[in-house]
Order: structure tokens, then sequence, then C-alpha cells
């Protein structure tokens, strides 16, 4: 079996059509087809559910993709581990929350310094971001830890108050107040959100009602607008504040308290690109 048969399997694994892998990968549909019928011939079982919407990984199907996706991972790891550390090249896809301050200084010291990588983020919540790092899909992760997993390593990078934020004007008073209304989160998964529910737990109250958004923004503007409350780290609400748009709620120090890592796996090769990525992260965290 050789490596081109295996991007081939992961490119109709993860598009679900021999069709679109085709195109993808630049190839005729029928050479596509013959591929993965010589690796179900090889390995004696079929991989995928054919149907009329196309194709889908059956359990083995799925436990070949697990090992596909780290031996390209180390496939690349291979060619990167031969870069020029010192001017490296290439990409490095990380991911991270949305509520990360300093983000945008760290990519952009980053982007300047090194401009020959091809940096790419992705957003998401932390639990997400985590399984994605250990799948190898990121090269690593800002999330909200700390993390304790034996096969990711963390770098710290800050430690920020959450507060409680509601629309100012003609807005709740009080926590009491916050409580009684709907809560606007991200998705399950989110760190800020298991908080909120727990420090809510913690009291005896059971929210009314909670509401899903995908982005910060969204969250940020509809709490202005007396939708609701959420939870999030004060830098990133400081000028809404200012402008007198929201308020800020302390809440008790053991769930107000949160600190935001970088992780990557423990047993990936050191490319270049991830060295120097964590030398721009101590930089800023050491600053």
């Amino acid at each position: 079996m050789e490596i081109s048969d295996l991007r081939i399997f992961q490119a109709v694994a993860e598009l679900g059509s021999v069709s679109k892998a085709a195109k993808e990968l630049n190839y005729v549909q029928s050479n596509v087809t013959a591929r993965i019928q010589q690796m179900e011939l090889k390995l004696g079982t079929e991989l995928f559910y054919r149907h009329r919407r196309g194709m889908s990984l059956n359990p083995e199907g799925k436990k070949l993709l697990g090992y596909t996706q780290k031996i390209l991972a180390m496939m690349e790891e291979m060619k990167l581990a031969f870069q020029d550390e010192e001017d490296p090249s290439g990409p490095l896809l990380v991911g991270s929350v949305e509520t990360v301050s300093c983000l945008p200084d760290i990519l952009s010291a980053y982007h300047k310094k090194y401009p020959r990588v091809d940096l790419s983020l992705m957003t998401g919540v932390t639990e997400h971001l985590i399984r994605d790092v250990l799948q190898y899909e990121l090269d690593g992760a800002f999330v909200s830890g700390p993390v304790q997993h034996p096969e990711l390593v963390q770098e710290p990078l800050i430690e920020e108050e959450l507060v409680l934020i509601a629309r100012a004007e003609d807005g709740p008073a009080s926590l009491e107040e916050c409580s009684t209304k709907p809560l606007l989160v991200f998705r399950s998964g989110c760190g800020y959100r298991s908080r909120l529910v727990h420090w809510l737990g913690s009291q005896g109250i059971a929210p009314t009602k909670i509401m899903e958004f995908g982005t910060l923004e969204t969250i940020l503007a509809v709490v202005a607008s007396g939708l609701g409350v959420s939870l999030v780290p004060r830098p990133t609400v400081s000028r809404l504040e200012r402008e007198g748009k929201i308020r800020c709620f302390s809440i008790p120090e053991e769930y107000s308290t949160v600190s935001t890592v970088f992780i990557h796996r423990r047993d990936s090769h050191m490319t270049g690109t991830m060295k120097k990525f964590l030398e721009t992260i101590r930089a800023l965290h050491a600053g």
C-alpha cells in the first residue's frame, strides 16, 4: 500500500464522494474507485458504506482513518524536519478559542518575523480544539486551561478574570437579577460555558434558558441588546464597558480566574515552524 493510496482514502473519507475526491486530487474518477477497491482487497474488508448520497466510513474504515492520519502526519513531519529552523517555512495550522485577547499580537509578531510560514487559524471551543490536536488535525491550539492529558504539552500564556456581562442601560443591576436571564453561550464544549453553569449550580440556580451562538461578536451584540447575559474574559469587553453598552459583574474567584494555554502533541517532532511559534508565545508570556 502506497502513501498515495492513503491520501486517496483520506480524501474520499473526508469528502464522502469518489467524484469529489477525484476532483480534489486531480485524478480521474475511475482511478480513485480502483485504488479504493484495491485497498479493500488487500485489507480483506470493505471500508465504506455505499449509498445514493455517496460513501461514508464503516467501523473498519474509521479504524483505518486513524492510522492514516497518523502516517500522513508523520510524513509531513519528516519533510519539515529538514527545514532551516532559523528561517522556517511551510504550513502551521493552529486553533484558538475566540476570547484570547493577546492572540492578534502573537500572530502579527510571528508572521512579521517568519513570513515564509503559511500560518492558518481555526476557531472553536476548548473541547473540540483538544480533540483536533489529538487527532493531528491541528498543530496546536490556544484553549482554556489547565489541560491535563498524557499526550499533550501545555504552554502557559495568560491568566484573566471572567466576568458576567449584561446590558448596561435598563439591564440587570445585580448578580441575582442576572441569574434570571437567558445564558448566551458558545456551543457545548466551551470552558466558559461550563464554568458559568457550574457557578450557577453551586448557587442552586438552574438556567431559565440557554442560547447558543457561533461567534463572540454575536454574543456581545446580543448581550448589549438586552436579551441575556454571558461569561467572558474582562479584557474582551473593556471597550464596550467604557462605552456604557454593557455592565460587568464579578463572580467568586474560584470560578472567575481562567488561564489560557497553548497545547501541542507530546510525540510530535518539534519542527522549525512550531519551535519559533513557541518562542513567540514564551516571549509574550515573559513580557
